[in-house]
C-alpha cells in the first residue's frame, strides 16, 4: 500500500482537492488513515447487499472510487450471478477499478462508468450505494439525486448512505472535529497535512447534518430508515423503499 503524502509538503497556494492520478495511487492508505471504521463499514454494506439483492435487478454503486466495496460485493456473491454498475466522476479511479477486475471470474457482472453520480438515471435497482459520495455533490442537486434513487428502486429495495456529517450545535460539532483531528494524528498525519487537506477540500466536500439527510430521505418517500453505524462526524444509514 503506497503511503499518502499528498499534503506532506507545504503548498502555496493549496490546490483544490481532486481525485486525480496522485490521489488514486495512495487512496487506500488515505482511507485507512482518514475514515474511521472504513473496513467495518464496507464489510457490512457488502453483506447487506447480498441480503437485499433481487434477481434480475441492478446494484448501483454511485461514487465507486477504486472498487474496494464493489470487489468485496463481488466476492460475497461467489459464483452467483448478479448485475452491478459502478459510477465515478474520476476516470483514474475507474481505470484503477477496471484493472483490479481484469482476469476475475466476476468481471462480467460489473459495468463501470466514468460519469458524475447526479447524471445517472437509476433503473430497476434493488440496492443503491452512496458511500462518502453525496458530500461531493452540489448541495442544490442532492434532493434530486435521492429522489432519482427512490424512483429507480424496486419495492423493498434499499439505499446505503455513508457520509461525513456536521452537527447543528456548535459545541457538539467542535467535539466531533476535535476527535476526528485526534484520529488522523494517531494515524500519522501531521498538523500541516491535516490543515492543507482541510483547505483543499473547502467548497469541495460540503457535509450536512444527520437531520438534513434524514429529512431528505423522508421527503423522497422512504418511510423506513435508520443509522446503523456512527462515529462522531461519520454516519452510515440504511433506507428501505
Amino acid at each position: 500500500m503506497k503511503k499518502d503524502i499528498v499534503f506532506a509538503k507545504r503548498q502555496n497556494p493549496v490546490e483544490a482537492f481532486e481525485f486525480n492520478d496522485e490521489v488514486t495511487s495512495v487512496f487506500d492508505d488515505m482511507l485507512r488513515r482518514s475514515v474511521p471504521f472504513y473496513m467495518e463499514s464496507i464489510t457490512r454494506q457488502a453483506q447487506i447487499c447480498i441480503q437485499f439483492y433481487k434477481k434480475k435487478t441492478v446494484i448501483y454503486d454511485l461514487g465507486c472510487s477504486n472498487g474496494n466495496l464493489g470487489i468485496m460485493i463481488c466476492k460475497s456473491f461467489g459464483k452467483k450471478k448478479f448485475s452491478m454498475i459502478g459510477i465515478d466522476s474520476s476516470c483514474p479511479m475507474i481505470k484503477r477499478y477496471n484493472n483490479r477486475l481484469k482476469g476475475k471470474a466476476y468481471r462480467n457482472n460489473v459495468r463501470l462508468i466514468c460519469n458524475p453520480a447526479e447524471n445517472i438515471e437509476i433503473i430497476n435497482a434493488s440496492v443503491v450505494i452512496l458511500n462518502l459520495t453525496m458530500q461531493f455533490i452540489d448541495p442544490y442537486e442532492r434532493n434530486s439525486v435521492i429522489q432519482n434513487i427512490y424512483n429507480g428502486l424496486v419495492s423493498g429495495g434499499i439505499l446505503l448512505l455513508t457520509e461525513k456529517i456536521i452537527h447543528r450545535t456548535k459545541t457538539i460539532s467542535d467535539i466531533q472535529q476535535k476527535y476526528y483531528t485526534k484520529f488522523k494524528k494517531e494515524n500519522g498525519y501531521s498538523d500541516l497535512e491535516i490543515s492543507q487537506k482541510r483547505d483543499a477540500l473547502e467548497d469541495i466536500l460540503i457535509p450536512e447534518t444527520l437531520e438534513t439527510h434524514q429529512n431528505r430521505l423522508q421527503r423522497a418517500g422512504f418511510s423506513s430508515f435508520d443509522v446503523w453505524l456512527k462515529w462522531f462526524n461519520f454516519a452510515s444509514l440504511i433506507a428501505i423503499k
